[in-house]
């Protein structure tokens, strides 16, 4: 049977429990342990998939397909493990689960309640991962905050399950804060002592407290949290704050974490080992020899977490180039507004990712044109793919109000339109073209060059495919396509010919890259942009990491 650790968190949201239970992840795999993580998360949509990136952030698609919370990226980044559906949970999706029960007949004669059908279910959940495959722990993060009413059934069965399965066999570690009041110049506990006073109430006593701080935590906080919060003083754990987020694996081992949760839960190991860890990642994160500068034309810029995976994938492509990428965050509706050159003049290159509407389309268009012309390299996702074919369609094949039939349903050219099997959808959510797919990759191109592959597989979020009639008129104009869905010769990827690094995706690359193997289009791209105007740019101590661009 398999250990399990659930994860709750206190006082505030986004102390980072996704970043904190990956980190606890890399750091029991380091010792050689078999690790899985799930997301438990209290909202009541089936998954995340018709929620807007302003609610949500990012929506993260796994191998099998399933739209899933973005934390799954940091499962995935940290430990390398590929999630699943059975990786996250939802409140909507247990309920909806009960209700067909119920539907059926399966509690026939009795009262459904929350307690015990919806607390079964969710403690069936867990099970239900552990039996997919051979781990020695699994780690269930509770999303929300203590004190959240949607959040007490996950609560409640994470209590049960403990004690089903003894005290010895599952822990529970709480992230709290510890906030620094700088007019008192004093670290705070009251709010970490006020939330676990909550989580014992529920029937919960933390074994783990990790403590999300500005300053160092003294010698005597630690033991005045410990003794308050009735834990022992060394599961008093530090979350400081640090420069990088692959830093806090190796944090957490300094404090000695993981012999913490070996004592607790009884097992034993190898010690950790995280050199490479250190060495390929951490290292260029902190120490990079050069710089580049990306623009990222979004529409959601706004919010971080709308674009994390693809701001992530780029920082990969940096590690592998030792080489940091800085970020500029520009608005496709500023764009679409006042022109690319007062926006994309200073980059070295330019990335346009995924996202569904019309809005910023126009401007989307306007970026990628001034990429193509003045030679920029140019990376698209999705989106930005068919938006770059568009572009491409106008202002090379003069093919006058080329669209999508997404934005323009009467266009005279449909460069991009839905296929035949996606016309008579109606229901929203689950019914795109999502998960892994197989890509066969054109041979003497940069792709190539990219993959040194014939044949990869890629995750899709995406309903609109683009147009194979327009194949033969786009190669004959420069534009190649370079990866195809080898059963319905679908395009997967597009490339410029004239260009120094001119590549797109019908796929989302970001999805599988990760710091210790980064994704080959990120790379190749980042190095691209590294290498534009024929210069290694060295870095500049001091300079902003991010540049971020707003509508006004």
């Amino acid at each position: 049977m398999p250990k399990y650790i659930f994860i709750t968190g206190g006082v505030v949201s986004s102390l980072g429990k996704g970043i904190a239970s990956a980190s606890i992840g890399k750091l029991l795999q380091s010792r050689g342990l078999r690790v899985t993580l799930q997301k438990m998360d209290p909202y009541l949509n089936v998954d995340p998939g018709t929620m807007n990136p302003y609610q949500h952030g990012e929506v993260y698609v796994t191998e099998d397909g399933a739209e899933t919370d973005l934390d799954l990226g940091h499962y995935e980044r940290f430990t390398g493990i590929a999630t699943s559906q059975l990786n996250n949970v939802t409140t909507g999706q247990i309920y909806y689960s009960v209700i067909m029960k119920e539907r059926h007949g399966d509690y026939l004669g009795g009262t459904v309640q929350v307690v015990p059908h919806i607390t079964n279910e969710i403690k069936e959940s867990i099970r239900r991962l552990a039996r997919h495959g051979h781990f020695d722990v699994v780690i269930c993060e509770v999303g929300g905050t203590v004190g959240d009413i949607e959040g007490l059934p996950f609560l409640e069965a994470i209590r049960q399950f403990r004690q089903e399965v003894g005290r010895g066999n599952a822990i529970n570690i709480h992230l709290t804060l510890v906030p620094y009041i700088r007019a008192a110049e004093e670290l705070k506990t009251k709010p970490t002592q006020h939330s676990v006073g909550k989580l014992r109430e529920i029937g919960i006593q933390p074994d783990i407290l990790l403590c999300r701080t500005e300053k160092t935590i003294s010698r005597k906080i630690r033991e005045k949290i410990a003794l308050f919060c009735n834990v022992d003083e060394e599961a008093v754990i530090q979350a400081k704050d640090v420069k990088d987020i692959y830093e806090v694996p190796l944090m957490f081992k300094v404090q000695k974490l993981d012999r913490v949760i070996m004592r607790l839960l009884g097992l034993k190991t190898k010690g950790s080992d995280l050199a490479r860890w250190e060495k390929e990642v951490v290292e260029p994160a902190l120490r990079p020899k050069y710089f580049t500068k990306v623009a990222v034309v979004g529409k959601y810029i706004e919010l971080q977490d709308a674009y994390k995976s693809v701001y992530e994938a780029l920082r990969h492509g940096g590690f592998a180039n030792n080489t940091r990428v800085f970020i500029k965050k520009v608005d496709a509706e500023s764009i679409q507004k006042w022109g690319a050159e007062k926006y994309l003049k200073n980059v070295q290159g330019l990335l346009v990712p995924g996202g569904f509407g019309n809005r910023g389309i126009e401007g989307k268009i306007k970026a990628i044109r001034y990429a193509r012309e003045n030679k920029i390299p140019f990376l698209g996702l999705c989106l930005g793919m068919q938006t770059a074919s568009i572009e491409f369609a106008r202002s090379v094949c003069g093919l006058k109000g080329a669209n999508s039939t997404e934005f323009d349903k009467g266009t005279a050219h449909p460069i991009i339109s839905l296929l035949e099997e996606q016309q008579s959808v109606k229901e929203m959510g689950g019914t795109m073209r999502l998960g892994a797919n197989p890509c066969r990759v054109k041979r003497h191109t940069r792709t190539y060059e990219a993959y040194k592959k014939d044949l990869v597989y890629e995750r899709h979020r995406h309903r609109y495919e683009f147009n194979n009639k327009y194949r033969k008129l786009f190669a004959q104009k420069g534009l190649i396509v370079t990866g195809v869905y080898p059963k319905g010769e679908l395009v997967e990827i597009i490339e410029l010919k004239d260009h120094p690094w001119f590549v797109a995706s019908q796929f989302h690359p970001e999805f599988r890259s990760k710091p210790d193997e980064p994704h080959p289009l990120f790379r190749e791209f980042v190095r691209a942009s590294l290498q534009n105007h024929q210069t290694l740019k060295a870095l500049s101590p001091g300079e902003d990491e991010e540049e971020g661009i707003s509508p006004k």
